[in-house]
């Protein structure tokens, strides 16, 4: 393989600018050429909502220094990619220039999904993903904003929800679910995520869904209306009802897409030289167990960006992403989930255990194999060990080894441990067992005794 070849990127996001940082670890001589139109430097794009709320200016969101990209030459274009063509290893731009390529790496990040209401283009309504978003949102929100509707109820909505009530704006969710992130939590975490919604005075419309913005006489937002016939008088819409692979401009061509660029296990499109990586890819077969075809997470973005660099100057190796975890915040509650907990499943699929903490803040669940094998966990207001689960899954542990064990999985200090014990105690007394536990110590009984 020849170490000369020209590598273009297209996409700057934690997938593409991993696997660009990687080649040039693997090879001193790879020409790399990263390209994006959203922006010249790499950011991180979970940091915009602090931009938002003023802890933070945008440079402050970039990892790395300007000079590091050209002290290991690794090329920026600031350009809009318009078309690619396959057979002559082109790229052109927006802006009519174009450029070749020895191998194509597509990272093109996802973009907000839109369901063709009437009104979704009016001024005044928008997504949350890009640095471009995140410039529309503050001119939109910059004056006469009162009120908010976020048309879903995920994660980048809580976050845009506690972005507009930094700035005063009450919120309205409109979630077509029968509660907060059902499509993904099991009811009771649900529930507990609606209810800390409401504390924070946010008016949460469950089995609610949008079916039309309404525009004033000058083309602005001025109200939504929904399928309970209820208009809602608001000044922005925060279209938040997940995302989807950004890949229109790739649609009709002889690339193979589904509802992403399809690939197999080694991210190799149908066509040679042609690779995708993060959000815009969709696996031909899901990566293992409980996983999805499509991963839109930070940390497996990253890891497509690794794998692929490696392939791509040594013999290949299939991605293979082990368990899955991901975690979030829910406005002030931290959420952890470690391999397989779906939001619905059959008594006789899985044996669960769940406990909840009196200020209904805290929770923990475990799901267990009808051989008592952990399958997954979700924990809601404290931190456990990834490290800790990660083993568990992959060695089957029992369930009740897990809970017996559960003190080497806290993270947080020992104020945190009273909560360890009682998912133990609360454990032991479903199943007819004695688990002993560390003995807790002045401070920890205190904490206990005012939780």
């Amino acid at each position: 393989m020849s170490n000369s070849k020209h590598i273009v990127i297209l996409g700057n996001g934690i997938a593409g600018i991993t696997c660009a940082r990687h080649l040039r670890k693997q090879s001193d001589s790879i020409r790399i050429t990263a390209i994006s139109g959203e922006s010249k430097y790499f950011f991180s794009r979970t940091a915009l909502m602090y931009v938002f709320m003023g802890h933070m200016k945008f440079e402050n969101t970039q990892p790395y220094e300007n000079w590091f990209w050209e002290k290991n030459r690794i090329d920026l274009l600031e350009e809009w990619v318009e078309n690619v063509d396959y057979q002559k290893k082109e790229l052109h731009f927006r802006s009519g220039g174009k450029i070749g390529y020895d191998q194509l790496v597509l990272a093109t990040g996802s973009q907000p999904n839109k369901f063709g209401w009437p009104g979704q283009d009016l001024e005044g309504v928008q997504g949350l993903y890009s640095k471009q978003d995140l410039e529309m949102m503050e001119k939109n929100t910059s004056a006469g904003v009162e009120h908010a509707v976020i048309v879903g109820g995920g994660l980048i909505g809580i976050e845009m929800a506690e972005m507009l009530a930094y700035k005063g704006i009450s919120v309205t969710f409109l979630v077509r679910e029968t509660g907060f992130w059902r499509n993904v939590l099991p009811r009771e975490e649900s529930e507990l995520v609606g209810r800390h919604i409401l504390e924070h005075h946010m008016d949460l419309r469950l089995e609610t869904e949008l079916v039309e913005i309404i525009p004033d006489e000058s083309g602005r937002v001025k109200a939504v209306l929904t399928n309970k016939g209820e208009e809602i008088p608001c000044q922005f819409v925060g279209l938040t009802a997940g995302v989807t692979p950004k890949i229109d401009f790739l649609k009709e061509t002889e690339l193979d897409i589904n509802r992403g660029i399809l690939v197999d296990s080694y991210f190799k499109t149908n066509i040679p030289d042609v690779f995708a990586i993060g959000d815009c890819a969709e696996f031909r077969m899901a990566p293992g167990p409980g996983r999805n075809k499509i991963e839109q997470v930070w940390y497996t973005g990253r890891m497509h960006g690794e794998t692929l660099a490696f392939n791509l100057v040594n013999n290949p190796v299939p991605y293979k992403p082990g368990i899955w975890f991901n975690s979030a915040k829910f406005l002030d509650i931290e959420y952890q989930t470690y391999g397989h907990v779906p939001s619905d499943w059959s008594t006789q699929e899985y044996q669960d255990f769940y406990w909840e903490h009196d200020s209904g803040k805290v929770s923990f669940r475990m799901l267990t194999d009808t051989n008592d094998s952990i399958v997954g966990v979700n924990n809601f207001g404290f931190r456990l060990r990834h490290e800790f689960f990660d083993r568990a899954i992959r060695e089957k542990w029992s369930g009740t080894k897990v809970i017996q064990n559960l003190e080497k999985a806290n993270f947080d200090p020992e104020f945190y441990a009273p909560y360890i014990h009682a998912i133990q105690e609360t454990y032991g007394k479903e199943k007819g067992l004695n688990i002993a536990f560390k003995k807790r110590s002045f401070i920890q009984k205190l904490f206990s005794a005012k939780l």
